[in-house]
């Protein structure tokens, strides 16, 4: 059972979106943004905007509209049969569309960070103009006319493979960034029935077998295990807490 929020000081201040509020809220009370205590959140969002409505402040729609899915949200939650935000048949978190968008929102933000570092470190660079060789003081009378075509090839190599090492890194932010964050659930139900089919038995461990998954990736793994136990199509055993789950195909 979660555990109460502290209630933080409503101090009012400029947020650019609902998104960007919510993630002030989760980061001041050290939220795990996979596991959001939604009642708790939804209250604090609510008291911003009672907070502004108070001082005249004017309330975009999308903090309007977000606030009605944080409430429709709890009200999902509080239905019968919910247990950790999922239905004990396998229903999918209610909460897992509002985690997706967080957790693309906060990579953005952190990408939007990075640039405007890059920004505040570069912004003094200049363009310089096209000089010509005498204005920049070299002495073209000294420039022997011998043309070597493997001298100039292996300096284009050399040019790119620096170029290459300089922009890898943040190449590798960009894909990472521009992933396609949401996982469909039914799709992985399809990629574990044909991997448990074709190997009988497995642990839940050896689907990430040479990898390193996202929190979400295990999540949604786990809520496909449920929904094929669900469908009685296979058994998932577990000896004892926090062991490994052992996952076979159930004979018809």
């Amino acid at each position: 059972m979660a555990t109460a929020l502290v209630k933080p000081e409503l101090r009012l201040q400029h947020f650019e979106g609902p998104l960007d509020l919510l993630c002030h809220l989760i980061e001041k009370n050290d939220i795990d943004i996979c596991d959001i205590p939604i009642s708790e959140i939804t209250s604090q969002y609510m008291d911003y905007l009672a907070a502004m409505k108070k001082l005249d402040m004017d309330i975009a729609s999308e903090f309007l509209l977000m606030g009605a899915t944080l409430v429709h949200i709890k009200s999902r939650m509080m239905l019968p049969g919910k247990k950790n935000g999922a239905a004990e048949d396998g229903e999918v978190d209610p909460r897992e569309e509002l985690v997706i968008s967080l957790m693309r929102y906060k990579r953005c933000r952190v990408f939007a960070n990075e640039l405007r570092e890059r920004r505040a470190k570069y912004e003094g660079a200049r363009f310089r103009t096209r000089m010509t060789a005498k204005e920049l003081g070299i002495d073209t009378k000294k420039i022997s006319n011998d043309f070597s075509k493997e001298e100039f090839e292996s300096a284009i190599s050399d040019i790119n493979e620096r170029n290459e090492m300089r922009f890898t890194d943040i190449s590798q932010k960009i894909k990472h960034i521009l992933r396609k964050d949401k996982i469909s659930v039914k799709q992985r139900m399809k990629t574990l029935w044909l991997t448990i089919t074709k190997k009988g038995k497995m642990f839940f461990s050896e689907l990430f077998a040479g990898k390193k998954p996202e929190k979400i990736d295990k999540i949604v793994s786990f809520l496909a295990i449920l929904e094929l136990v669900r469908n009685n199509d296979i058994t998932a055993v577990q000896k004892g807490s926090f062991e490994d789950i052992l996952i076979e195909e159930k004979r018809k």
